[in-house]
């Protein structure tokens, strides 16, 4: 469905500025005039854009500000005060003004009387992901909201620390790389070309590994844009074939079939859905509805299809593991724990536990892999400058051969 940012005014001439997903801009007009509120401004969003456009520019809502705003709205829920209470307190804690108007905004829909999932739901689409509402939901209905946000809040924690570890481990060998290859280009377009007018003024013969060096450096200084222009079409191209579903599926696919990266990003995705999936159980989403949702939250899309027809072999009355072995697409450990976990009645306990076992070993994998790759990063930009130094030095030596 359509998403819509939408400026309005109330009856005292305050104007208060949203999001709302609707089927047209006239379906958003009618609600907010429902609401007691005058439209001035409806305008369609992009439905593939994160952004909102709430209380001014537009900005990204920041993963820490979500999990502050969930554990605080979690903590005042288990101090014992009311919803619209507990939303009036965040507004004024908000970490950012962005944040602030979310807050805001659903506490005017809490008090018009709809639900917190409600309001989340239909103002909100964007900060608010499918698994959070569905949730909140379940915590509205089974009256413990509390644990609800509670374990949503553990779940994004956990998420962001996983997500921060692999980052952190890639960070180190992108910095070397970029580096040594910045000191590569700088030698070769700025200092190169300085010493080879010099070798030509004075017509002595020079080495082969000089002039190697210097026909490289003639080809970068001269037809750069030619290799900056094929990079760009690539990155263009590539781009635009992923954002068809199915480019998107055969680069996933393509993916899972390297031979180190593919099984990182098998057990990165399996670490992602024994812990979406074990979250929304253990806070009473039915399996169905769960396993729905876990499907959209796949970054891969081959891992996601996988999940889909998981999900109807669930509905047709199978067990998750037999689903996850029919489909071979989850490692083997991951599927002997969820069965062991059907057979014990600890399902959701077991699920978290996959979630925990594949965060650590991808962990593991990661620091071992990156501990080969970062000498050999070393070792390829040292042989470099190397070629290069040694290139200089023979052609400076063999000055000292120019008669007198």
């Amino acid at each position: 469905m359509p998403v819509f940012t939408y400026r309005a005014a109330d009856r005292r001439g305050q104007t208060i500025d949203g999001v709302m997903e609707a089927a047209d801009a006239r379906a958003v007009a009618e609600r907010l005039r429902k609401e007691a509120y005058f439209p001035i401004k409806v305008a369609a969003q992009s439905e593939r854009a994160g952004w909102l456009s709430l209380g001014g520019g537009s900005s990204r809502v920041r993963h820490r500000d979500l999990l502050a705003m969930t554990q605080m709205l979690a903590t005042l829920f288990e101090a014992g005060l009311p919803l619209d209470r507990a939303l009036a307190i965040l507004e004024e804690l908000a970490s950012s003004g962005r944040m602030r108007a979310i807050v805001s905004d659903l506490l005017r829909s809490v008090r018009g009387g709809s639900s917190l999932s409600e309001a989340m739901a239909k103002h909100h689409p964007r900060p608010f992901s499918r698994l959070y509402i569905n949730m909140v939901r379940a915590g509205e209905k089974g009256g413990v909201l509390e644990v609800s946000l509670r374990r949503l809040a553990e779940f994004l924690e956990a998420r962001a620390a996983f997500n921060e570890a692999v980052v952190s481990a890639l960070a180190y060998p992108l910095v070397i790389t970029f580096v040594g290859g910045a000191a590569v280009v700088f030698l070769m377009t700025f200092v190169i070309p300085r010493f080879a007018t010099i070798f030509k003024d004075l017509g002595q013969a020079i080495p082969l590994p000089t002039q190697i060096l210097m026909a490289v450096s003639a080809a970068v200084t001269s037809y750069w844009w030619v290799g900056v222009s094929v990079i760009m079409a690539a990155v263009l191209g590539w781009r635009m074939w992923t954002s068809t579903p199915q480019g998107r599926l055969g680069w996933d696919q393509f993916l899972l079939r390297l031979p180190l990266v593919g099984v990182l990003v098998l057990k990165i995705e399996t670490a992602r859905f024994a812990r979406t999936l074990g979250t929304m159980l253990k806070s009473g989403v039915p399996v169905l509805g769960a396993m729905a949702v876990v499907g959209d939250m796949m970054s891969n899309q081959a891992v996601g299809g996988t999940v889909s027809r998981l999900a109807d072999g669930v509905k047709r009355g199978g067990t998750i593991a037999a689903g996850m072995r029919e489909h071979t697409a989850f490692p083997a450990l991951a599927v002997h724990m969820v069965r062991v976990g059907e057979e014990t009645g600890r399902l959701e306990e077991m699920l978290l536990k996959v979630a925990e076992t594949f965060e650590t070993d991808v962990r593991t994998e990661l620091k071992r892999v990156l501990g080969l790759l970062e000498p050999a990063i070393i070792v390829v930009m040292g042989v470099l400058v190397a070629f290069i130094v040694v290139a200089m030095l023979l052609a400076i030596f063999s000055i000292n051969e120019i008669p007198l």
